[in-house]
């Protein structure tokens, strides 16, 4: 792993990790990964997964706010902080939500669950994974933060060009572009104000967010802006089925609230659109107050901790059901056997009558057999199933 970069100091720098672990991803990648807050099984575990060009650095304010009582895990995306860059074919959607799954699995033991909160880049990596057993396992809640599911380019609002046409074309050149950004300068800061934020946000502010954005390596920046530039993840939305909560700054350029309206149209389970009025795409440090209070509340409401004992208890008698099921199937098949004797032994009987001989004891035995199989179908087989399907009712 590469030394991390310089990080800022005060009430924005990064608080010291309960616990660091190296994860490794399903492809072999190595990520950062941070556990902060109570190990306790009572307290409610939040994962944050932070967005394109940023690092676990960027979640300090709202990892401050919630983890003196929630259990926090925060990581660095594959390329970003302390995770070191992936190989060839190692950009994609697919590595985003193999990557989500891995830091799940790792740090959360079986039987306990998360709210989920991304931010930009972040929230495609939940929705990527939303197919996945282990997200769909592992999931309370989720939070969607400043962030869409397609059309990002045709949407931004970056570069004030009247020409949807050229707007476009420039939002795409700047996206997949590996120029260095240069040293933090006062026309840096305007810039990343600008591009990122609100126009009231504070300096103190807007020098960490330009200090991690300039801390991503620019092959990574670049490699991710690809990914960016036609991410299409529509069909995804619909999968995410645990109740979801939508945030979006009303002056957002990067995701304007018409992703988070059209995210809120598709989710199964919308909790609401929270807008923050004046703010911009950096929504966890510009309000992280704001952020913390939404993935607080779901953590309360839907829980964050252990899965709830009635899920579990529920879909137990449905496993008798099928135990009961698999019973009856053999059962039938030893029947069917004895069916086949029967036919054999028929052939026997009339042999035996025709030459006025008496029926042979070998050839009356395969009717007991289908006697015994028919009464052990209803008796044996039966009464699980039965009883199996009362418990469910």
């Amino acid at each position: 792993m590469r030394r991390p970069p310089a990080l800022p100091s005060g009430p924005y720098a990064p608080p010291v990790p309960v616990r660091d672990l190296t994860v490794v991803s399903a492809d072999g990648s190595r990520l950062h990964a941070e556990l902060h807050g109570p190990d306790d099984a009572g307290a409610p575990a939040v994962l944050l997964a932070h967005g394109w060009t940023c690092s676990t650095a960027f979640w300090a304010p709202v990892v401050r706010a919630l983890s003196a009582d929630h259990r926090v895990i925060v990581y660095d995306q594959r390329g970003h902080g302390r995770s070191p860059a992936p190989g060839p074919g190692g950009y994609s959607t697919n590595a985003l939500a193999d990557d989500l799954v891995a830091v799940l699995e790792a740090t959360l033991p079986p039987g306990r669950r998360a709210v989920l909160a991304g931010h930009s880049m972040g929230g495609m990596t939940l929705m990527a994974a939303a197919g996945r057993p282990g997200l769909r396992e592992r999931a309370a809640a989720a939070v969607l933060c400043s962030t869409g599911a397609s059309r990002l380019v045709d949407r931004s609002r970056v570069v004030p060009l009247r020409s949807p046409r050229a707007r476009a074309r420039v939002h795409r050149a700047l996206l997949g572009s590996r120029a260095p950004l240069g040293p933090i300068t006062p026309l840096s800061r305007r810039l990343v104000r600008y591009a990122t934020m609100g126009p009231g946000a504070d300096p103190a502010t807007v020098d960490v967010c330009a200090r991690i954005l300039h801390a991503c390596p620019r092959a990574v920046r670049a490699g991710w802006g690809r990914v960016l530039l036609d991410i299409e993840l529509d069909a995804r939305i619909g999968e995410l089925t645990m109740p979801t909560a939508v945030i979006v700054g009303t002056a957002d350029r990067l995701t304007p609230p018409e992703h988070a309206h059209a995210l809120a149209a598709g989710l199964p389970h919308c909790t609401g659109v929270t807008e923050l009025p004046g703010l911009g795409h950096m929504t966890p440090m510009e309000d992280p107050g704001a952020v913390a209070g939404v993935i607080r509340a779901l953590a309360e409401e839907y829980g964050g901790g252990r899965e709830p004992r009635g899920e579990a208890e529920a879909r137990a008698p449905f496993g008798g059901v099928r135990e009961a099921r698999g019973e009856v199937r053999e059962v039938r098949g030893e029947a069917r056997e004895a069916r086949g004797g029967v036919r054999e032994a028929r052939g026997g009987v009339r042999e035996a009558r025709e030459d006025g001989r008496e029926v042979p004891a070998d050839a009356r035995a395969p009717f007991e057999g289908v006697r015994e199989a028919r009464a052990t179908t209803v008796t044996e087989a039966g009464d699980p199933a039965v009883e199996a399907k009362e418990q469910t009712a």
